[in-house]
């Protein structure tokens, strides 16, 4: 499907979705050992193996879910499996937040893996909105997404982490749920 290679809004849309994205990585590395030790009592050093296993779950549920998320997206379009992933993703801080035990974060990060998945769908969008002479312009604007994701995720995580080890996740949950009000309007 062609859209108008014009449309800013549309990858304004797609820029902020890669950001969230990758800041659902990000913002759980600095309140990951208090949560841990919150939910658990355990030692710090337990509490580190712990968080070692949930960025790995993270981590695979993305490498599992990116090429189905990419067939789902050329097999029903682009926009719903966008929208799709961020209202999964605003699930997703909410559980994160609210968890109550250890097995609720495990859930949490599958889910935030899989719905972070999406930064190859919204990649593939970018090329169906583009001519082809500002590709590499547009595909460098998602590595620069990405990086800042990876950049303001701790930072979000550290300094909200000042009023609790959940705190950071409502913040992550509020962006999710504006990009998605964003993005039922702007995306065609």
């Amino acid at each position: 499907m062609r859209v108008n290679p014009q449309s800013r809004l549309t990858l304004v849309f797609i820029l902020i979705t890669v950001f969230l994205d990758i800041v659902g990585l990000g913002i759980i590395l600095p309140v990951l050992p208090s949560l841990i030790l919150e939910l658990t009592g355990e030692t710090v050093t337990n509490a580190a193996v712990i968080g070692g296993y949930l960025v790995f779950v993270y981590a695979s549920m993305q490498f599992i879910f990116s090429p189905i998320l990419g067939n789902l997206s050329d097999r029903w379009g682009r926009r719903p499996i966008l929208l799709l992933s961020l209202v999964g993703l605003t699930f997703d801080y909410l559980l994160m937040a609210w968890a109550p035990t250890l097995v609720w974060l495990f859930v949490g990060r599958v889910l935030s893996g899989i719905c972070g998945a999406a930064v190859g769908t919204a990649t593939a969008y970018v090329a169906d909105i583009t001519p082809r002479e500002k590709r590499s312009q547009r595909f460098g604007l998602i590595g620069a997404a990405f990086g800042l994701g990876l950049i303001v995720g701790p930072v979000i995580g550290g300094e909200l982490g000042e009023f609790g080890p959940r705190a950071p996740f409502y913040l992550a949950a509020a962006l999710a749920a504006a990009n998605v009000v964003f993005g039922f309007f702007v995306l065609p």
